[in-house]
């Protein structure tokens, strides 16, 4: 039997977030809950490379401190690599934004964030 409302949808859009907290990724789950966008997560910087060998997701939300490493560094490596990828870097450190922005982030939020621009962002880089 075919579905036809599977045969009609649009592919859910694929965003990758790298975030160690694990109430933060819940928060990001409930706030994008049926926006036909499906949330794959890691919690640091290796397993972030390791998926990106597999997986080409639109959009990764990064966040800076992370147990291996610092997300603002890690933004120069995806934007070289991976040039394709908008990223949006969420992080309870406001002194991080320029150094985001100025190494390829598209779009910085700090913690705690404003929903309506955060979706607004997210949706203007689907």
């Amino acid at each position: 039997m075919t579905n036809t409302k599977t045969l009609n949808s649009k592919p859910a859009k694929k965003v990758l977030v790298v975030e160690d907290d694990g109430e933060m990724g819940l928060v990001l789950d409930m706030i994008l809950s049926g926006k036909n966008i499906q949330l794959d997560y890691v919690n640091c910087l290796l397993s972030a490379e390791e998926y990106l060998q597999e997986q080409e997701p639109a959009v990764i939300l990064l966040d800076n401190q992370l147990p291996d490493g610092l997300g603002v560094d890690f933004i120069s490596y995806l934007k070289k690599k991976y040039p394709a990828i908008k990223i949006i870097m969420i992080s309870g450190l406001g002194s991080a934004r320029d150094v985001a922005l100025a190494n390829g982030a598209e779009v910085f939020f700090e913690k705690p964030f404003a929903l309506e621009e955060f979706e607004k962002a997210l949706s203007s880089l689907l």
